[in-house]
């Protein structure tokens, strides 16, 4: 799985030094998180933390990531999907995050030097925590 994630990661050309920056965040964030590609669209994106997740237009509960980060183009985007006390985390707090554009639950940037770091580990720790401890509520979302 290393050799495919590493041909992802050098399949994205010049974004590729800022998908390893946002990667490393991650894995920091999240020590010992399980990792892997996932697919989107046509495509593929890095996924980390896979749970149970069940749309309301569903039949049935799918996997899907916690986390997860795909090179688009002309930026990147992160997708943290976690609901906290009936917010998703990334739209609450998308103006302490630096200069990102912020749907519900996807973190767009130009580049990883645009963005506050230290704002990012927390939200993701934080998302990580709450899932864990049984508080997110994006699969119910």
């Amino acid at each position: 799985m290393t050799d495919e994630i590493d041909a992802w990661f050098a399949s994205a050309g010049p974004r590729e030094g800022d998908l390893r920056g946002v990667d490393a965040l991650v894995q920091a964030a999240a020590p010992g998180i399980d990792r892997q590609l996932v697919p989107a669209g046509s495509g593929q994106m890095l996924g980390y933390g896979l749970m149970p997740y069940r749309p309301k237009s569903a039949k049935e509960t799918t996997m899907w990531p916690l986390i997860a980060l795909a090179p688009q183009k002309r930026h990147l985007s992160l997708y943290v999907s976690a609901v906290v006390d009936g917010q998703y985390l990334a739209e609450s707090r998308a103006a302490e995050l630096g200069k990102v554009s912020c749907g519900k639950s996807c973190i767009r940037f130009a580049s990883l030097d645009l963005v506050d770091t230290v704002a990012l580990d927390r939200l993701l720790r934080d998302a990580v925590a709450a899932t864990r401890a049984g508080g997110n509520d994006y699969s119910a979302s």
